[in-house]
């Protein structure tokens, strides 16, 4: 099989090209746009199933390089995130940031309570049934790296290959799902003409906004980049100052960003147009992240997977599709907010906070934004419930030590 070596660079261009493709295919067929499945997702599945039978075919494989341009957008979208919240937003998101917090912990554990039971009908061992729980799903690729081999220790062998699979589908099963979730939720209640909290200018106002300006453009881009140094500035204090808290870099960017929002909005001045700008860099970045990651996802993988694990995962998806509906919708306050975090908490629930934000994106466009939402899922998906996932997925691997 031959090697092709993808650079850094002609990496970002294939996912570029995935993004125009995606789109050409949702304006061609309207379904996919109906049902709000985003264009990175489309384009970047279509080279990914390619690259998956060009390796099944034992022609071709990619060892793409995106780490370093990976993590640059994100951070950038994540301060994008920051600058999007307001005194009035950080004051009504609140009492959201608990509900949803504690509700992304029950449905952690949930899973995993899933995962050891039909584990336990399939006869299954519990540390390789664990590995299709919240480790992989809420977890995603980062806690199925760092947590499988904690299983493997404790005599879980193929424990990586498993989480790594159930990741990989948990990711493609979140861009799938996400969309039609969140549109069916403000299709049977009504919520599409319900004002969000801080909605902006609709798009039939778009006159009243300021034209966009090299100035104005060039500044929006100067404060994110400003925003992503003060991001690392704090990281690298919080490990300095708290080795053992593991705060990721990328939260930190939406808290450079938060700063620096609260700073201008102290000036009294009308920054609404600057804003905007940042807002459109912000979700620039975001199509890009979203289509790198997956271009570059290894589909064949999911042939690691067994029939008892296809089936854990696949009631995973309806355990996660149910609690986001009847649960986190309700609530969440039963709004139209309400149901773009239930589409992101799908996202999260079975991928990562990337497809949250993506799938989030693709249902706010055929409708209108949530402010309220955009701020309350990265802030909990991207942090908080890493850290309560930790404390989860810690206690279920001693209960499947102890059943296994």
């Amino acid at each position: 099989m031959v090697t092709i070596n993808v650079g850094m660079f002609q990496t970002l261009a294939l996912s570029v090209v995935a993004i125009y493709v995606g789109e050409f295919i949702r304006q061609q067929f309207p379904i996919w746009k109906k049902y709000c499945i985003p264009a990175p997702v489309i384009g970047g599945t279509l080279f990914a199933i390619m690259t998956t039978c060009l390796y099944s075919l034992d022609l071709l494989t990619f060892k793409f390089d995106y780490k370093t341009i990976n993590t640059f957008f994100y951070n950038v979208f994540f301060a994008a995130m920051g600058f999007a919240a307001s005194f009035a937003l950080l004051k009504k998101g609140g009492k959201l940031v608990i509900i949803f917090s504690i509700l992304a912990a029950i449905l952690a554990i949930l899973q995993n309570v899933l995962s050891l039971g039909l584990g336990v009908l399939l006869n299954m061992d519990p540390l390789i049934a664990l590995m299709s729980g919240s480790i992989p799903l809420t977890g995603g690729h980062g806690n199925a790296a760092a947590f499988a081999p904690i299983a493997e220790q404790m005599g879980a062998n193929g424990a990586i290959e498993v989480a790594i699979a159930a990741a990989t589908f948990g990711l493609v099963a979140g861009c799938i799902l996400g969309g039609p979730l969140g549109r069916r939720l403000i299709q049977k209640h009504q919520l599409s003409d319900q004002i969000s909290a801080e909605q902006p200018i609709n798009e039939e106002d778009n006159s009243k906004l300021p034209r966009i300006s090299y100035r104005r453009s060039s500044q929006a881009a100067f404060l994110l980049l400003l925003a992503c140094g003060i991001g690392q500035t704090l990281f690298v204090l919080c490990q300095a100052i708290f080795p053992q808290v593991n705060i990721p870099i990328h939260v930190m960017s939406m808290l450079g960003g938060l700063v620096l929002r609260l700073v201008l909005d102290s000036t009294k001045r009308d920054h609404q147009a600057l804003y905007e700008s940042i807002g459109i860099i912000g979700e620039i970045s975001l199509a890009i992240f979203v289509s790198i990651v997956i271009v570059t996802m290894q589909l064949w993988k999911l042939a690691d997977l067994a029939l008892p694990l296809i089936i854990i995962l696949t009631l995973q998806v309806v355990l996660c599709y149910l609690f986001c509906v009847f649960i986190t919708f309700r609530l969440c306050g039963k709004n139209y907010d309400a149901a773009i975090i239930a589409t992101g908490h799908s996202g999260f629930g079975l991928g990562a906070v990337p497809v949250s934000m993506a799938t989030m994106t693709a249902v706010c466009s055929n409708y209108h934004y949530s402010k309220i939402a955009f701020f309350v899922v990265p802030l909990i998906g991207g942090f908080i419930s890493n850290i309560s996932n930790a404390l989860i997925i810690t206690l279920f691997l001693n209960i499947a030590q102890g059943m296994a």
